[in-house]
């Protein structure tokens, strides 16, 4: 009984909280841009902090740091590259999953970008997979992911339940994520590319999962799970400051590349970069 209260009381805020991003999308009239809306503003968002440690390697890392210094790392190199970056958190702090999506759309950014890192019971598993927004998931294992990132959702608010449960929800999430469904695709697949570049990680491809925090964020976004922080021979890669500065670059390189697509097509020359 107490899990159906629960259930209950999840979908119901899911509900809401679609019905406003989707009314916000639909009734909000920006007026007509006198210079090309170029490409210029990137929120990330390190997962878990605080309190939620998020996964934890058996030797001791954590991934709420890992995400933490990684997310830095992308940070510091997009800001020399003229673009201006939000982070959902610059320290270890816990912030609510919902909280990120507001402060993303706050600030109208063009690309959401979360960062986190992968955990298994199956100790073999390793490799990198980058995920945008669905309201099922590609298979089991996307669900899993998803499920164990929502955990610091589902425990604040004290309910669980898949999102796609209520079909109103399903309605709802469709009419939010159309307009930006395409370009989150585009995007992940960018990342996963360039990320299949590292050495001695295997790429396990782009999948969708119903994940919250990409839940009514207004611009593309997409989750990045840079390894699996439960095997022992990619935590210790992960540990590595080299490994994480080239993950830092590759992401980096993805994030360039989609800025100069998005400009392209609003007749914008691309620049002229580098992801050092």
């Amino acid at each position: 009984m107490e899990n159906l209260v629960k259930r209950r009381m999840f979908r119901a805020w899911m509900v809401r909280t679609l019905f406003c991003v989707a009314l916000g999308s639909m009734w909000i009239v920006r007026p007509a841009a006198a210079t090309p809306d170029l490409f210029d503003t990137v929120v990330i968002d390190a997962g878990h902090g605080g309190k939620d440690f998020g996964a934890c390697g058996a030797k001791g890392l954590q991934e709420k740091e890992l995400v933490l210094d990684v997310a830095q790392r992308v940070a510091k190199k997009l800001r020399t590259q003229n673009i201006d970056v939000v982070m959902t958190r610059e320290d270890d702090t816990f912030i609510p999953l919902d909280e990120r999506t507001m402060l993303a759309n706050e600030i109208r950014g063009d690309l959401f970008l979360s960062i986190h890192a992968n955990a298994t019971p199956v100790k073999n598993v390793h490799g990198i997979e980058t995920y945008f927004l669905s309201l099922e998931s590609s298979d089991a294992e996307a669900d899993a992911v998803a499920s164990r990132e929502n955990e610091s959702f589902a425990s604040e608010r004290g309910a669980t339940s898949p999102l796609s449960e209520d079909p109103l929800t399903a309605i709802l999430g469709d009419l939010v994520m159309t307009e930006h469904l395409v370009e989150s695709d585009q995007f992940a697949k960018l990342a996963q590319e360039k990320l299949a570049l590292l050495s001695g990680v295997p790429s396990r491809g782009v999948k969708q999962a119903p994940f919250v925090v990409l839940m009514g964020v207004q611009m593309p976004a997409s989750l990045v799970e840079i390894g699996f922080i439960t095997n022992e021979g990619e935590e210790k890669k992960l540990k590595a400051d080299s490994h994480r500065e080239e993950i830092a670059k590759q992401l980096v390189a993805a994030v360039l590349e989609y800025r100069d697509r998005y400009n392209a097509k609003r007749g914008v020359k691309p620049y002229t970069t580098s992801t050092r």
